[in-house]
């Protein structure tokens, strides 16, 4: 195994707070977008059928291949059906993404989108109107996923093991993002 990242004798115990080398992708898990990328290098979200961003915004926004609407319009229709976020990458020594833009126009750009269907809103919600608080609120999903996603992009999923006199007593894997926060005893999480 490899040397924690972080070591603290606890109450008796010594915890020890380590990378997570087989974090599972979070795309995996059950979310509540969809995220849809293009990228010549990567595989990134999940998969779809889409060969480009305007297969994509005619599908989602029901017209035809033979329409001349500029990407604009297409989604400004398409958010008539589905909460839509762009997703941009900064690829230079590793990957980072996020829902708004990086500041280097060399290294990042927008590589997708990040979407829900409103009929999904209303389902997940239990609701027969999208509100305009549940759109904030489902964009705040949407924007919670990218911070998840970006977290396993970078490595930065943790897992901590418990010992004491030597012996592992506990261990729990899959912290993504701040190890300070989410597994350090010291901050009421164990």
């Amino acid at each position: 195994m490899q040397d924690p990242v972080y070591e603290e004798a606890y109450q008796g115990h010594v915890i020890k707070i380590y990378h997570d080398p087989d974090s599972e992708n979070p795309r995996e898990w059950s979310n509540l977008g969809a995220l849809i990328c293009w990228h010549r290098r990567y595989r990134l979200g999940d998969s779809h059928r889409f060969d480009c961003p305007e297969a994509f915004l005619r599908d989602l926004a029901g017209v035809s291949d033979q329409s001349d609407l500029s990407l604009d319009r297409l989604r400004e229709r398409a958010e008539r059906k589905a909460i839509i976020l762009p997703v941009y990458l900064y690829d230079h020594s590793g990957l980072a993404m996020n829902t708004i833009e990086f500041h280097c126009p060399w290294d990042s750009g927008q590589v997708g989108f990040v979407y829900v269907t409103l009929e999904t809103v209303r389902k997940e919600f239990g609701a027969k109107r999208v509100t305009k608080a549940m759109r904030e609120k489902a964009k705040d999903i949407l924007r919670a996923e990218i911070v998840t996603f970006d977290a396993y992009l970078g490595g930065r999923v943790y897992g901590y093991v418990v010992e004491r006199d030597g012996e592992e007593i506990d261990a729990c894997w899959g912290f993504f993002e701040h190890y300070d926060l989410d597994c350090c005893p010291r901050r009421g999480r164990l």
